[in-house]
């Protein structure tokens, strides 16, 4: 096999329960307990949790009163952002130390392309070694790193030995590690999209690389085409320290489930004017308006409608936003809405993706 893509190393760094070890941290006696971030009082949704909490089944995104009957000494500890965002500078100022090639994904992950860095060091594998010693020497903190020829492949890496620990996906390796991997371990390919892939006998990498790009494509849509591409290795995304932001969004829990959509449109008009002051700050607007709902069961729906102009008026967001409630009858009580703007005019098409394989002539240090 040969290759023409360009030949890149790159590192993702994911800190390990970031929030609940920030707590752990700043909180000594908390360490080794199982604690949530949020969650508290009646209608508490968690945040994150701590791995001793995670054994239990306590994850984010659920509710605190479900955690604590998984988990009756479960301990609940208030979000801090602030904090987070202090400590997630610092994180990424050791990262600047060996590229300027950082983009951040959020508060505790981010791509290095250490390509060519400022250390002169020809591993990326070593880099990243020292970069999680270097975190937890100078802030007490743990992270995890996966380390390979792109973005994905880093990506989906640095889950594998968490936490605490770090996975080197060399090139020659790349193909087999990808055609063993667990269709559900794909980044991009959610619980619903791995049940989908399950009921066509899709299970593992190999099992979706016999699959042609035609039946992907018909199967999912316009993701068909990237789950071809990437379990062939091939994703020819950059590192860019500048992200172009995708969307923006803004959205409210309710303290009593709301039943009616009439009771609704109170809460959406603040939810619209929320949106428009995020477009406005970031000087933005979009054709693509998502209303999310998330129903008392917890259900998640989400109803979208694409316009032929821009709009980052509140009134219009509102308007779209009632057309979409309106559009369907509701299947529960509602304890949460929301409203994203997408398609914005800041994006730029995705370049098309060559058709050509990764090669195990790959050979340079990692």
């Amino acid at each position: 096999m040969s290759i023409d893509l360009p030949i890149r190393k790159i590192i993702h760094v994911d800190m390990d329960a970031f929030y609940a070890s920030v707590a752990q941290l700043d909180q000594p006696e908390l360490k080794g307990k199982a604690i949530a971030v949020g969650g508290g009082g009646k209608r508490g949704v968690i945040s994150a949790a701590s791995y001793e909490a995670r054994k239990f089944g306590i994850k984010s995104a659920m509710s605190g009163s479900l955690a604590i009957k998984l988990c009756p000494h479960l301990i609940f500890v208030k979000t801090d952002f602030e904090r987070y965002k202090a400590i997630s500078q610092r994180i990424r100022h050791i990262f600047y130390d060996y590229t300027d090639l950082v983009e951040p994904l959020s508060l505790d992950e981010a791509y290095l392309d250490v390509t060519t860095n400022k250390k002169g060091h020809p591993s990326a594998s070593l880099i990243a070694k020292e970069i999680r010693a270097r975190i937890y020497n100078d802030i007490g903190l743990t992270a995890s790193a996966g380390i390979s020829i792109n973005k994905f492949i880093a990506k989906v890496a640095s889950d594998y030995n968490k936490p605490n620990g770090q996975k080197t996906v060399n090139p020659e390796e790349v193909i087999p590690f990808l055609e063993a991997l667990d269709i559900r371990k794909f980044y991009g390919v959610g619980k619903v999209t791995a049940e989908k892939m399950y009921q066509k006998g899709i299970f593992t990498g190999l099992d979706l690389k016999q699959k042609s790009i035609d039946y992907l494509s018909e199967h999912f849509g316009k993701s068909g085409r990237y789950y071809y591409h990437v379990v062939r290795g091939i994703h020819t995304s950059e590192v860019k320290p500048h992200r172009t932001r995708k969307s923006l969004a803004a959205e409210r829990t309710f303290s009593e489930n709301l039943a009616s959509e009439i009771f609704m449109l109170e809460k959406l008009e603040h939810i619209a004017e929320e949106v428009a002051k995020r477009l406005l700050r970031h000087k933005v607007a979009g054709k693509t308006i998502t209303l999310k709902i998330k129903y008392s069961d917890f259900t998640l729906q989400t109803r979208s409608k694409t316009l032929p102009y821009y709009l980052s008026d509140k009134s219009m967001i509102l308007e779209t936003a009632k057309d979409l409630l309106y559009q369907e009858k509701l299947n529960n009580s509602v304890r949460l809405l929301g409203i994203s703007l997408s398609n914005l005019n800041t994006e730029q098409k995705d370049k098309p993706l060559p058709q050509k394989t990764v090669s195990a002539q790959l050979k340079f240090g990692f």
